[in-house]
């Protein structure tokens, strides 16, 4: 059989428009009969709906647990973005591969497959998994029935490499996140008799800025953590709406928010805040008018924090492969820290930069994905060894 290069496995990934709006069965089904050309079998893990599906894989012994290799398979939507290139069809030019993905992270994942062929040719010691989700981009959805299944398994993995773009330098952490919604009932009435009613706008005002309030807090530099960048847990409203027209007070208004919380710290606890704030502060007086008007909070999405220990095996091993015990952080998630949570330790090292990542005309360099198969032929001398 034909080997593929990491290239070639690339060009093919990225024609699939694995949006994560959109199915990935495609692609996922691409991965599984590959692997099963080079006498791999594969397990898939459905949503319920089944259209998407996470694919779980492992090469070499069965009977103990090995080094897991994670990716997501969906990317983030192209539309409103400046594309100079065909955003699924794979471009290269100067040295460059462009393409929706080849950063976020369809380029590592294109190196793990890449590495196959060397993987079962080896006498691996110790196996490898290969561990692809679905959903990451909307909050690390997919990936957790897939984990929770590999919990309850004798032979769990004892340590995962996820490959986001780190320009292939050793991470052994990120902050973690919680998304919300905060929803407003007011009271309608006619603009001219405002009073009388009930302004979901302008209560929703207030609890944008209670949340801002809030986020001055987090950055005192007593709760600092120079690991990170920015150093502290920074809370921010990014969507918010309300309101049918000028002259009727508004009778909603709902707003989203998000906390990126440092390791340590419950972003929960920013929630519980506003709760309090609201139920004191506000209800009181919006009731005061309008017996039946709330504010009520909803959960969107949430990931934990990681921070793997430096002195780990995981922290060990990575150093290892990138020969280099420089140890970062980075400012965007990953699933790292649900992998953690059920036992499995992990550490983020891929190719290309998020500087790149969820912009048009998204690239990796060619020299960054001949360097992460490099890294992963040293991860096969090490597990043969």
């Amino acid at each position: 059989m034909n080997e593929l290069s990491s290239r070639a496995l690339l060009e093919t990934l990225i024609g699939f428009p694995t949006v994560s709006r959109d199915s990935n069965l495609a692609l996922i089904e691409f991965i599984r009969d590959y692997l099963a050309q080079h006498g791999v079998p594969s397990e898939l893990f459905y949503n319920e709906e089944r259209t998407k599906a996470n694919l779980f894989a492992t090469i070499g012994p069965q009977d103990r647990g090995g080094i897991v290799l994670s990716g997501h398979t969906d990317v983030v939507p192209v539309d409103g973005q400046a594309w100079t290139v065909d955003p699924f069809r794979l471009i290269e030019k100067d040295g460059r591969l462009y393409g929706r993905g080849t950063a976020d992270m369809k380029g590592y994942i294109a190196s793990v497959l890449a590495a196959v062929p060397t993987f079962v040719a080896r006498d691996l010691r110790i196996p490898v998994h290969l561990a692809f989700s679905y959903d990451e981009e909307i909050g690390c959805l997919g990936v957790r029935p897939m984990l929770a299944e590999l919990a309850k398994r004798p032979h769990k993995p004892v340590l995962c490499l996820i490959g986001e773009p780190t320009a292939l330098k050793p991470v052994l952490g990120h902050k973690g996140k919680l998304a919300m919604r905060c929803c407003v009932k007011g009271a309608p009435c006619h603009s001219a008799y405002a009073p009388y009613g009930v302004n979901a706008i302008q209560y929703a005002a207030r609890l944008i800025n209670c949340l801002e309030d809030i986020g001055e807090e987090l950055a005192d530099p007593e709760y600092h953590d120079t690991r990170f960048d920015p150093p502290f847990s920074t809370v921010q409203t990014g969507v918010i709406k309300g309101g049918r027209a000028l002259n009727i007070v508004p009778a909603e208004c709902e707003f989203d928010f998000e906390v990126r919380a440092l390791p340590g710290f419950d972003a929960s606890h920013v929630a519980r805040t506003l709760q309090h704030y609201a139920e004191t502060d506000l209800l009181p007086k919006m009731r005061a008018v309008k017996a039946d008007t709330d504010i009520r909070l909803v959960e969107l999405s949430a990931y934990p924090a990681l921070a793997t220990p430096p002195d780990s095996d995981a922290a060990r091993l990575l150093a290892m492969l990138c020969d280099s015990r420089e140890f970062g952080t980075v400012a965007f998630g990953t699933e790292g820290g649900l992998f953690n949570e059920v036992g499995i330790p992990t550490v983020v090292c891929g190719p290309g930069s998020m500087d790149q990542g969820h912009k048009p005309d998204e690239f990796v360099s060619l020299e960054q994905l001949e360097g992460c198969d490099a890294m992963l032929r040293r991860l096969a001398d090490h597990l043969a060894t």
